[in-house]
């Protein structure tokens, strides 16, 4: 899946003296609170960490309490999905308006009606609510699915994600990696559909432009003609 990354980052903990003698749960403490928050300095949500103490000094810095600065390096895994990337949630919740999903347990995501391809139908089967293709009667998404979609877009506030189902290489992620082929010729024929259909556009555009530029150029062609005449005749 998309989205995860690993990071190195040089850190510094401030610590009170009183955890002068307990300084690596204190670490963990401090870096305990970091985790499943976003974070603008390490541009993700980080999820987990491994820490490493670079030295047993520690800088105390002036004040009515001298704190103790600390340094070390950490391994940080970050969640930092961005627009177009391919993530993969299960399914808890489906409606004729929209799927409701949770990415790595802590995360939300919903993808909107306009954002399912046709080719999905809503149905109620056997009193369950399901999304069910046209085309291909085993790729269905229901509850408890892990779908493959992509981000439009993540707030960072509040951890939520805006997902899309419009291409056809997502939907639901165990369908989609027993066939692969099926589904990689669709979006081949998908694409050359696109590119072919971009080309007529464009030379039904330049056909436009040429006809609007043609009565200028005739009128031109007569102005000139109306000039050359009254030259002939002076």
């Amino acid at each position: 899946m998309e989205g995860l990354k690993e990071s190195e980052a040089n850190l510094v903990v401030y610590l009170h003296p009183s955890m002068a003698k307990c300084v690596n749960d204190a670490i963990l403490r401090e870096l305990s609170s970091l985790l499943f928050m976003y974070s603008e300095t390490f541009d993700g949500v980080v999820l987990a960490y491994d820490p490493n103490v670079r030295s047993n000094l520690a800088k105390i810095l002036p004040g009515i309490h001298p704190y103790l600065g600390v340094r070390l390096k950490a391994k940080l895994l970050l969640f930092s999905p961005k627009p177009n990337m391919l993530l993969e949630g299960e399914v808890v919740k489906i409606s004729r308006q929209s799927i409701h999903a949770v990415i790595l347990g802590f995360s939300s995501a919903v993808i909107a009606d306009e954002d399912i391809r046709d080719e999905f139908k809503y149905k109620v089967k056997h009193g369950k609510e399901v999304f069910g293709s046209r085309h291909h009667k085993k790729h269905k998404i229901k509850v408890g699915t892990i779908i493959r979609f992509l981000v439009k877009s993540f707030d960072e506030e509040i951890l939520h994600i805006s997902g899309s189902l419009v291409a056809v290489h997502t939907g639901c992620a165990r369908w989609l990696d027993t066939n692969l082929e099926e589904w990689s010729q669709a979006d081949s024929t998908t694409r050359k559909r696109k590119d072919r259909d971009e080309k007529e556009q464009k030379i039904a555009d330049d056909k436009m432009m040429a006809n609007r530029e043609m009565p200028f150029l005739k009128k031109d062609d007569r102005i000139k003609k109306l000039k050359k005449k009254r030259k002939e005749h002076t």
